[in-house]
């Protein structure tokens, strides 16, 4: 038989999904895979429960329900300011996945090269490559994960080069870039005339005093920012795989395409349902700052009570743990020993770094409070059962 296509050779499978694989088969309390074990809002679930008997059950429109559509833009207008049109300047997607690798697709061509911060997530590397694109990494410091603007700049201006990934509130690490370091990267876009494709589904996850700026409010930007995000953190739905694009037109035709003939379209009886929450209040919102806030205060406190050292996270719901004084040359390693021995799974740091970075791991906190108690109580043990 004539050989597969060599484009996966470049990457491994999902990391995270591997340690949920080994969570699940050792009972492990599962903090590797970010998702929640507690409900939607109640009223998403009994518009569910509505939507099940009354429809829509057959196909929405390609690019998304028109009332979804119309729902979102007024929601992205009230938070950053920004109008997009409806009907030309969004694709409704199933899930944030979609929605960068359609963009990927869309944005390169073979031989072009993505600029990536590294820690990152792990699907932006696969995106690149399997949009037949070279990623170029630039490191954030694994202490604050602050940038160096030089060595931005030279990955930046190279030959090919067109355009930069930008993860905002970052995973895994935690990270909320600041209104200047933005305006650092958009001055840089629009020197060397690059996309910036961003990943922004953490947008409501911000602690205080960090605030989330949408680089594509920037001067120059909004022509030149390519977001997407997903409703799956902002309303505990991450099963439901609804995401979107949002673009100016010349992009979004691109996209769309790409879309239409790789997916069709998101399901329809979900974005009905999910109409009531892109109506929220702004009380939604505060109400989900406040809950993830005590989340993180449990679990942070209780890894600082516990002697551990972490990097503080101001947005999103991941912390990054410093393992280095249990003496594993693997941080795989030490996460399997984890799960296995300790009873909590994590994902080991270097699945997210480009860099030879090995004493890092990460933990998720999206849990209810007697989940986070369990898993610290488990933690209690960790120096005597893992230390070399």
């Amino acid at each position: 038989m004539k050989p597969l296509s060599n484009r996966t050779e470049h990457f491994t499978e999902s990391v995270i999904r591997h340690m949920t694989r080994i969570a699940n088969a050792c009972g492990a309390i599962n903090l590797s895979q970010g998702f929640p074990d507690f409900d939607p809002p109640k009223a998403l679930q009994d518009r569910l429960a509505e939507v099940a008997h009354t429809g829509p059950h057959q196909y929405a429109l390609t690019i998304g329900a028109q009332n979804f559509r119309e729902a979102l833009s007024k929601k992205q207008e009230h938070f950053s300011g920004l109008r997009y049109d409806p009907q030309t300047e969004m694709v409704i997607t199933c899930g944030s996945t979609e929605a960068m690798m359609i963009t990927m697709m869309s944005v390169c061509n073979p031989g072009d090269k993505v600029v990536i911060f590294s820690p990152f997530y792990e699907n932006y590397t696969a995106d690149t490559i399997l949009s037949g694109a070279t990623p170029i990494y630039v490191p954030l410091d694994p202490h604050d994960f602050t940038f160096d603007a030089n060595v931005l700049e030279d990955a930046m201006k190279q030959p090919g080069v067109k355009a930069l990934v930008l993860c905002n509130p970052s995973n895994p690490s935690g990270k909320v870039f600041t209104r200047e370091e933005l305006q650092i990267i958009a001055d840089l876009a629009i020197k060397y005339d690059l996309y910036v494709i961003t990943d922004e589904v953490y947008e409501h996850i911000v602690f205080a005093p960090h605030r989330h700026t949408y680089i594509a409010t920037l001067p120059g930007m909004r022509e030149r920012t390519i977001e997407c995000s997903s409703l799956s953190k902002s309303y505990s739905i991450t099963g439901w795989r609804l995401g979107y694009v949002l673009a100016a037109e010349p992009i979004m035709n691109c996209i769309k395409k790409i879309h239409d003939f790789t997916v069709v379209g998101a399901a329809s009886p979900l974005q009905e349902t999910a109409l009531t929450a892109l109506n929220f209040g702004d009380d939604y919102y505060q109400e989900l700052q406040a809950h993830y806030t005590h989340m993180k205060e449990i679990f942070t406190g209780g890894l600082h009570n516990l002697g551990f050292k972490f990097t503080e996270p101001q947005g999103t719901y991941f912390v990054m743990m410093d393992i280095s004084e249990f003496g594993y040359k693997s941080d795989d390693q030490f996460c399997i020993d984890l799960a296995q021995k300790v009873g909590v799974a994590a994902v080991p740091g270097s699945s997210f770094f480009r860099e030879p970075v090995n004493h890092l791991i990460r933990f998720h906190f999206a849990k209810k409070d007697e989940t986070l108690y369990d898993a610290l109580n488990r933690l209690e043990s960790l120096r005597k059962k893992l230390k070399l």
